[in-house]
């Protein structure tokens, strides 16, 4: 009988909430485009080379991007979910 009131009592709730798990899968996001966008530039040749590596999508783009997806990331794991009332009743 104590069991199954202890059961009853015990909620299973999740360590957050539905918003910061958007702002997770945003900053994710942003990680992921970041790094496909670094992507790529390199020659088929070793011998040649090939200046591409060095243009503003690998240079300043993309690491701002992952940055940025970062930094979302710190911000989504910081936010407070909100709190239902209706649930303390």
């Amino acid at each position: 009988m104590g069991e199954q009131k202890r059961k009853e009592q015990t909620e299973s709730t999740f360590i957050f909430g539905k918003r910061n798990y958007k702002f997770m899968l945003i900053g994710l996001a942003c990680i992921a485009v970041g790094f496909i966008l670094m992507s790529g530039g390199g020659s088929d040749d070793p011998n040649v080379f090939s200046p591409d590596i060095f243009s503003f999508r690998r240079i300043r783009l993309a690491p701002t991007l992952v940055l940025i997806g970062f930094g979302i990331q710190v911000y989504a794991i910081l936010l407070k979910p909100k709190k239902d009332n209706s649930s303390n009743q």
